[in-house]
C-alpha cells in the first residue's frame, strides 16, 4: 500500500444535530448529537487508512482545543505532522434533516501567521518527497489568502509530488493554474472557478478537456445524487450511483476522493476504481462520521453501480 500525505489547512470539529425537521425561529429538538474532529484533507485520510494506506497528516491545529483530533490521530495510527497554532481550531454545526437535507453553519477558523506559514511549508519540504501522493484539501483559514497557496502548491511540485486537489472559491481558481495531478470539485465549483456554464454533459466534457489540456492529468467532477464523472487520459466516464437512505451528506466528497485514489494507487482499471469509489461515497450518506464501517455492505452497493462511457 502507498504512503499518503494529507494537507489539511482549515480542520474543524464537527458536530452533527440530527433532527426530524428544522423549523427556523422555533425551538428545535435534536435526535442526537455527534462531535468529530474533521477537515476535508483528515476525512480523506481515515478512508485511505480503512483501505489500507499509511497516513500522514498536516495543516494547522488550534492549541486552544486539540485533544479530539489527537486522540483520533493515536487511533488512527497517522503520523501527526500538523502545526500548532494560537487559539481555537474552529467548529462547524451540521443540522441533519430526516429527509437527508443539511444545512452547515461553518466557523472561520485560526489565524496563521507567517511564521507559522514558513513553518509548514519547512515541514512539507521534508515529508512530500518520502510520500506517494500529496493530498491537498479543504478551504483556507484566516491569514492565509490563494497567493500563498499557489506558492505551497508550487512547492509541492518542485519536490516531484504528485498533488490531488480539492477546494474551492479562489483557492480553486488560482490553484487550477498549478496544474494538479487530480482535481475533484463538484460541478457549481468548478464552474464558478472557470467563469462558465457546465450545464449539461457535452459542456463538462468541454471543460475537462481544456483542464487536461493545461496539464491535469485527471479531472473528477461530482454532481450529488446525479453521480460523478471522470476524465482520465485513457477514459470518459459517468457513475450513476445506487439509491441509498440519505443519513448526512457530510463527507460523501471526501469519500468519493479517497476511493478514487485508493484506486489509482493501486493501478486498477478506470471502470473498478469509479465503481469502488462511487459505493464508498454511497455508503458514507447513509452514516455520520467517516470511514468504511460496512465492507459487505460496500460490495452490495458496488454492484448496484452504473457506469456509462462520455462522448469523446
Amino acid at each position: 500500500m502507498a504512503r499518503v500525505l494529507t494537507v489539511t489547512l482549515n480542520p474543524a470539529l464537527d458536530l452533527t444535530v440530527q433532527l426530524s425537521a428544522l423549523r427556523l425561529g422555533q425551538v428545535n429538538r435534536s435526535e442526537s448529537l455527534q462531535v468529530h474532529a474533521a477537515g476535508k484533507g483528515l476525512n480523506v485520510a481515515q478512508v485511505l487508512a480503512d483501505l489500507g494506506h499509511q497516513l500522514t497528516v498536516t495543516g494547522f491545529l488550534g492549541e486552544g482545543n486539540p485533544q479530539a483530533f489527537e486522540q483520533l490521530l493515536v487511533a488512527r495510527g497517522f503520523a501527526d505532522e500538523f502545526v500548532r497554532v494560537p487559539g481555537d481550531t474552529r467548529s462547524n454545526i451540521k443540522l441533519a434533516e430526516a429527509d437527508g437535507q443539511v444545512t452547515d453553519i461553518n466557523g472561520p477558523g485560526l489565524t496563521v501567521s507567517e511564521a507559522h506559514c514558513t513553518e509548514l511549508l519547512t515541514r512539507l519540504q521534508r515529508l512530500a518527497p518520502a510520500h506517494d501522493l500529496v493530498v491537498v484539501a479543504g478551504s483556507l483559514p484566516r491569514g492565509i489568502d490563494s497567493q500563498w497557496f499557489v506558492e505551497m502548491l508550487n512547492t509541492l511540485k518542485a519536490l516531484g509530488a504528485r498533488v490531488a486537489l480539492d477546494t474551492s472559491g479562489a483557492a480553486l481558481r488560482d490553484g487550477l493554474a498549478v496544474t494538479p495531478w487530480l482535481i475533484k470539485p463538484n460541478e457549481e465549483e468548478l464552474a464558478e472557478a472557470r467563469g462558465v456554464d457546465l450545464t449539461g454533459s457535452s459542456a463538462l466534457l468541454a471543460e475537462a478537456r481544456r483542464l487536461q489540456g493545461e496539464g491535469i492529468e485527471h479531472v473528477v467532477v461530482s454532481q450529488g445524487a446525479d453521480g460523478v464523472s471522470w476524465f482520465s487520459p485513457g477514459a470518459a466516464l459517468h457513475a450513476n450511483p445506487p439509491r441509498v437512505r440519505v443519513v448526512s451528506t457530510v463527507g460523501a466528497g471526501d469519500s468519493l476522493l479517497a476511493g478514487m485514489l485508493h484506486g489509482l494507487l493501486e493501478g486498477w482499471p478506470a471502470e473498478r476504481t469509479l465503481t469502488q469509489a462511487t459505493a464508498i461515497a454511497a455508503q458514507a450518506v447513509g452514516q455520520v462520521g467517516f470511514g468504511i464501517t460496512d465492507t459487505a455492505g460496500l460490495a452490495e452497493l458496488e454492484a448496484a453501480v452504473r457506469l456509462q462511457s462520455l462522448s469523446q
